[in-house]
């Protein structure tokens, strides 16, 4: 079960360096007001490319990925290692996650307060959203704390029992880095975003490395995953979002 369990997270995450920084603490409501991060606005969208799976056992999994999404409403991806057979497919909906992993012949229908007691990880579509995105990862609030460090804000978030900390380009408004865990320290996520480019006039993250730490029934799981997007395609009429057990 945790191979695709992984393969269905990397929706989430390699560090990236920058030079010395100044950073200046915002304690006025005039110097806060200039931070205006970015969220990638559509309505549908499709992407393509290929992904790099290293698991805690160092076996590593090579194949191609197509993602779909409605905002608001689902997010659907599938994964074809090497053969041209398709592997894991998987759907994000509002209330649960499934995962038809046609390897191993498991089926796997989870809810988000399921994924938290079993796993340690906080989850639900609006995040997921926002992690493949690379936005902000919860609406800014004026009760976060915001620093700016060279051509980076540095915004530190704190919701229902989860730290979330943010580097985001003064450029372009959009997470570069995020660091993520646990109060409890019983999950955590790494996310970088090195690379952006403009899909209908918006910078979207066609690069990303992710790293999950999570609990499970075989102990402490860890994987890297590498995700690069060679097609992205924003999209004016409806998808469709194939899924059944």
């Amino acid at each position: 079960m945790i191979r695709p369990l992984i393969a269905l997270l990397l929706l989430f995450a390699v560090f990236i360096s920058g030079c010395a920084k100044k950073t200046n603490l915002y304690t006025s409501d005039e110097i806060m007001q200039e931070f205006n991060p970015g969220y990638f606005e559509f309505q549908y969208i499709s992407a393509k490319g290929r992904i790099v799976l290293e698991e805690s056992d160092g076996k590593i999994t090579k194949g191609t990925i197509n993602l779909r999404a409605k905002k608001d409403s689902v997010v659907w991806f599938s994964i074809t290692p090497g053969l041209g057979v398709e592997a894991i497919r998987g759907i994000v909906t509002p209330d649960k996650m499934r995962i038809k992993d046609r390897i191993n012949g498991e089926d796997i229908s989870i809810s988000f307060v399921e994924m938290l007691d079993r796993y340690g990880l906080k989850l639900d579509l609006p995040l997921i959203q926002n992690l493949v995105f690379a936005n902000v990862p919860q609406e800014f609030s004026y009760r976060d704390r915001l620093l700016r460090a060279g051509k980076y804000f540095e915004l530190t978030q704190v919701r229902e029992g989860v730290r979330y900390h943010s580097r985001v380009s003064t450029n372009h408004g959009k997470v570069v880095e995020l660091t993520s865990n646990t109060l409890d320290d019983k999950g955590a996520l790494i996310a970088s975003y090195p690379t952006f480019e403009v899909v209908n006039g918006q910078p979207f993250p066609n690069k990303m490395l992710l790293k999950l730490s999570f609990n499970s029934n075989e102990g402490l799981q860890n994987a890297i995953i590498h995700l690069e997007f060679s097609k992205i395609e924003y999209q004016s009429e409806a998808l469709t979002f194939p899924f059944h057990f």
